[in-house]
């Protein structure tokens, strides 16, 4: 792959036949500035859609946290697009995505994800960046992880494991924080640096690896520091093009008055400090991260929007007080498409919540909700949203940190007549049945932030602004 000329503007290019061209943008129920969307529940409410709106309307798109264990998809026309570390905005070739610092990369993850989306049509170039501070997810982070899991889960029982999807992203996070054993992506470019580097860090895997293996009862194969280099070096070579100081790129954008739009990952209540924990991902996950993950400054972020699923899912362990265990929770499951972009998962279903909503849109700030999964609902007799927990007798005003007493509290329900008017032609909000409006408001007025956007379908066109 060959060296791209930068510039510090959106580059302009031709859009491929094979991908729609977007819509006009227009007016948008947001200040103008830069703009941040994240999640508000445990992730997978639908948050490419939204960025992909958003995207027209800003020159930068910012990923800045988590790794590829995060997945966003995003429907034009009759094509649907699976994202994992590149960011949405990708699918307009004028806008410039940034790989931020506070990203973990797998190369050889981002470069069949290059792949894919070039034989399909989309210009991926000097469109996209890599922050050289983002730190490098490595195979052996993989089998930690894996290893990691399967120890804790014999250690204290199958009931204990956070459900990691083995991609690598909380022991690469783990380095990063150890230091001494962590490689970043601008280590990539130097073959002879990252050798030597390589060369102690194996050997100290190895060892804890081959621990772990043993306790298990298993096989361990120990890696060879030389191979890896020379593979990871590789890679090295290849994304070259993409790798540099977005730091300095991106406060070079503010300086010009460029609107930024930053792209959260997994979501509020997986934040590995005010999330679920430890069922959480290991990164900061809330609209507050895009300061750190990024390198701007504090503040500069005006629109704070806020995903909310009109249902709860979740992949993996860890509480979750609406979950469904009945033929209801299965129709959602199967109506919504609800398994995992990444990895294909079942993810377990339940009612609105929100409590845990409420508590999560005041931590990342929201300035905007964007509801989504509302013509799942189509055809329930009876919509519940959690108002409410209780436990041992008192009411819980607030969301609590403690999961165990989250897995024993009771939830308790408002309900609401359901609808059956199917409502993907919507194109008005007041077109909406009343009882799917109801439901909206009622929610609307809980969470205490207006709710700016309605989604009625995984289109582009099937977004109603409020």
């Amino acid at each position: 792959m060959s060296k791209t000329k930068r510039s510090s503007a959106p580059a302009r290019t031709r859009r491929s036949a094979r991908v729609s061209r977007p819509a006009r943008p227009g007016r948008l129920p947001l200040a103008s500035g830069n703009s941040a969307v994240c999640g508000l529940q445990w992730g997978d409410e639908g948050k490419g859609q939204i960025v992909d709106l958003l995207t027209a309307h800003h020159d930068y798109v910012v990923r800045f946290n988590g790794g590829n264990n995060a997945g966003h998809s995003v429907q034009i026309g009759e094509e649907r697009f699976a994202l994992h570390l590149v960011p949405s905005g990708i699918l307009y070739p004028d806008k410039i995505c940034v790989i931020g610092n506070g990203v973990v990369v797998d190369p050889p993850g981002i470069l069949e994800e290059i792949k894919g989306l070039s034989q399909r049509g989309v210009k991926v170039g000097s469109n996209l960046r890599i922050s050289d501070r983002a730190h490098v997810v490595l195979t052996y982070h993989k089998v930690q992880d894996k290893l990691m899991d399967d120890v804790l889960g014999k250690a204290r029982g199958d009931e204990t494991r956070i459900g990691t999807t083995g991609r690598g992203i909380g022991p690469c996070y783990a380095d990063k924080a150890l230091r001494s054993t962590a490689v970043r992506m601008g280590e990539l470019l130097d073959a002879d640096r990252l050798r030597q580097k390589l060369t102690y860090i194996v050997e100290v895997k190895n060892i804890m690896l081959q621990g772990m293996a043993r306790q298990l009862g298993r096989e361990y194969t120990p890696f060879d520091a030389a191979a890896l280099a020379e593979e990871f070096a590789g890679y090295g070579r290849q994304l070259a093009p993409y790798i540099g100081d977005t730091t300095a790129l991106l406060h070079q954008a503010l300086d010009e008055k460029r609107r930024l739009l930053f792209e959260g990952a997994n979501a509020a209540l997986l934040d590995v400090d005010h999330g679920t924990y430890p069922f959480v991902t290991s990164s900061c996950c809330s609209a507050s991260g895009a300061y750190s993950g990024a390198a701007v400054p504090g503040g500069s972020i005006r629109n704070v929007v806020g995903i909310v699923k009109m249902y709860t899912s979740r992949v993996g362990g860890g509480p979750m007080p609406t979950e469904m265990f009945d033929a209801t929770g299965e129709h959602i499951r199967q109506v919504g498409k609800e398994f995992g972009t990444t990895t294909g998962r079942p993810r377990r279903c339940g009612w609105l919540d929100l409590v845990a909503t409420r508590y999560t849109a005041r931590l990342s700030g929201a300035t905007a909700i964007a509801s989504t999964g509302l013509a799942v609902l189509t055809g329930l007799p009876v919509l519940k949203a959690c108002v409410g927990y209780r436990y041992q007798g008192a009411t819980l005003e607030n969301f609590p940190a403690d999961t165990e007493v989250l897995s024993r509290l009771e939830p308790v329900y408002r309900e609401f007549p359901g609808f059956d008017e199917p409502i993907s032609d919507c194109r008005a909000y007041k077109q909406l049945p009343a009882a799917a409006r109801r439901f909206i408001e009622f929610a609307e007025d809980s969470i205490g932030v207006p709710i700016r956007f309605v989604c009625v379908g995984r289109r582009r066109d099937q977004i109603l602004t409020r």
